[in-house]
């Protein structure tokens, strides 16, 4: 089962959170854009208060089970836009579902694979979560999310993220950081694909190099590079990263 919710009517905008995260993060975005939007935020499975069972789950199974969901609840043609994990499992929907998609961003994410090191951290995760539990990992890799020196400026911010955190089941972040560590290059099926691409970066962010981004976005019809902004744009510029996404799926529709 996948939990969501949902605000507006229209044209189906999905948006997929990412790692150690739920629907939740896009409450501000769906109210903001159900003026124009059907605007649709799922749990993955793991997180928030949709169910995984086990530790272990690739991106294309995430991917055939948010297509399933999609026809169960009548979401057809949508744009589909992830955060960083949510951009991945974008990805493999979009190799999935191809045309049946209309538009596709992303959100400090990339198309390339984890390089070696990635892999490792991935590991470290692992033996870390499997080891410490949800609760000491997220209040660790929560705040370096965000650039260090606006820290203390968006400390409710962080701490609400980390609250939302700790929802995450300790299966869904052992089940991720592994298919997150194992999932292939899809730069070629970005390439490929003639619908409308975009791409929000940020200078700062720790968890997607810049130089990977500015790598890659030859392949995005739409690249967005925000100065000064870690991984967590949609909180760093909220206003700001809002108008791209509205400005995407209007130009998108």
């Amino acid at each position: 089962m996948i939990h969501f919710f949902e605000k507006g009517s229209g044209q189906p905008l999905v948006l997929i959170h990412g790692f150690c995260e739920s629907g939740n993060m896009w409450n501000y975005f769906a109210e903001e854009l159900s003026d124009n939007f059907r605007v649709i935020c799922p749990d993955l499975p793991g997180f928030g208060n949709s169910p995984i069972s086990g530790d272990q789950i690739t991106l294309e199974e995430v991917a055939v089970r948010l297509e399933e969901w999609m026809e169960e609840n009548h979401i057809a043609d949508p744009i589909v836009i992830g955060h960083s994990l949510g951009g991945y499992v974008t990805l493999a929907l979009l190799e999935l579902m191809g045309s049946r998609i209309k538009a596709v961003g992303l959100f400090h994410s990339t198309a390339f694979p984890d390089d070696e090191d990635k892999k490792e951290m991935r590991n470290r995760t692992i033996t870390f979560l499997k080891k410490n539990g949800v609760e000491k990992f997220v209040t660790s890799f929560v705040p370096p999310l965000f650039p260090e020196k606006r820290r203390e400026e968006l400390a409710a911010e962080i701490e609400s993220a980390i609250e939302d955190a700790k929802r995450s089941s300790l299966d869904g972040l052992i089940a991720y950081a592994g298919a997150m560590r194992d999932r292939k290059d899809r730069l070629e099926i970005l390439k490929n694909f003639a619908g409308p691409k975009l791409l929000i970066a940020g200078t700062e962010d720790g968890a997607v190099k810049i130089e990977a981004s500015r790598a890659q976005q030859d392949a995005f019809s739409h690249y967005i590079e925000l100065q000064g902004v870690g991984h967590m744009g949609m909180i760093e510029e909220r206003e700001k990263t809002l108008e791209v996404v509205r400005e995407f799926g209007v130009f998108s529709s």
